[in-house]
């Protein structure tokens, strides 16, 4: 079914403007020489990118163009420079050795506008080709409708692995143990009460169990219920993009009536031991208590 048309679509020189802006704030100056962000994940409202997914290629394209462009401008020695009667500031910006990686996404987000262009960029290792790997630094900006970006700028290295805790630290006994890998390291999260909210979370949404990750992951992607009298846990859908029980889809528990989201109440058994993924973007591995 066709989507209505929107005052306010965002049009692919924007998103071109955008992912340029992106890479200029989010150089990183070492000693030698300077990073640029190698990775960009672009995400907009689906009406925008139903219009615009013809063309996609092409945007990709005119984007790297723009990025060479801009990093060749930055990198333009002064008159003065060149006649050394002055020294820059900041080391030259090397361009990423795999080449600019950029994907367009659909925003899935129930508050995502026409019109909003959310941007995750990273810096990724020289080392590590494969896309999305050795990841160091990650920036987000969203243009909200033409407004101007609202940048966050986080430094992420991997943490250790550490044991999962039997309890927390007033010695509450915990039911699971869910451990995990974000953009900020790998944690584990100790289920201490009978039903929890997992999701990206925000203004507008509680989560106990909140991931930084890439917004595929829904503010509240599930509900996982633990049944005093069984010890068995179950787990409810409330994403856009779906969730996976060691790789079988749990029924959705949404629906969407004349643009109202309704929930249905349905669940899906959690085995003991689990590993549950969120829209194939995040993998949870998931251990009852009673499992050992």
């Amino acid at each position: 079914m066709d989507r209505p048309a929107t005052a306010n679509p965002v049009t692919a020189r924007e998103i071109i403007l955008e992912i340029v802006r992106n890479m200029r704030e989010g150089l990183e100056p070492l000693h030698y020489s300077t990073l640029a962000p190698a990775l960009y994940h672009v995400y907009i409202h689906p009406s925008d990118m139903d219009r615009l997914r013809g063309i996609v290629p092409r945007i990709l394209d005119e984007a790297r163009r723009a990025l060479d462009a801009e990093l060749e401008e930055l990198n333009r020695a002064s008159l003065a420079e060149r006649l050394k009667l002055a020294r820059r500031n900041d080391p030259p910006i090397s361009a990423p050795e795999g080449g600019w990686r950029i994907t367009i996404l659909e925003n899935t987000d129930d508050d995502a506008e026409p019109g909003d262009i959310e941007i995750h960029s990273e810096l990724a290792m020289p080392a590590k080709p494969e896309f999305g790997a050795g990841a160091m630094t990650k920036r987000i900006a969203t243009r909200r409708m033409g407004g101007p970006a609202q940048p966050a700028y986080e430094k992420t290295s991997p943490a250790a692995a550490e044991p999962p805790p039997a309890a927390d630290a007033a010695g509450q006994p915990a039911f699971a143990t869910i451990e995990y890998e974000d953009n900020g390291g790998r944690k584990v999260y100790r289920m201490t009460k009978d039903e929890i909210v997992a999701g990206r979370g925000g203004r507008d949404y509680w989560t106990d169990l909140k991931f930084d990750t890439v917004p595929d992951v829904s503010r509240e992607h599930f509900r996982l219920r633990r049944d005093p009298a069984s010890g068995k846990f179950f787990l409810k859908d409330l994403s856009r993009l779906g969730t996976t029980i060691d790789g079988q889809k749990a029924p959705s528990s949404v629906e969407f009536v004349e643009g109202a989201k309704r929930d249905r109440n349905l669940e899906a058994p959690v085995p003991e031991r689990a590993r549950i993924g969120l829209a194939d973007a995040l993998f949870l591995e998931f251990r009852s208590a009673s499992n050992g």
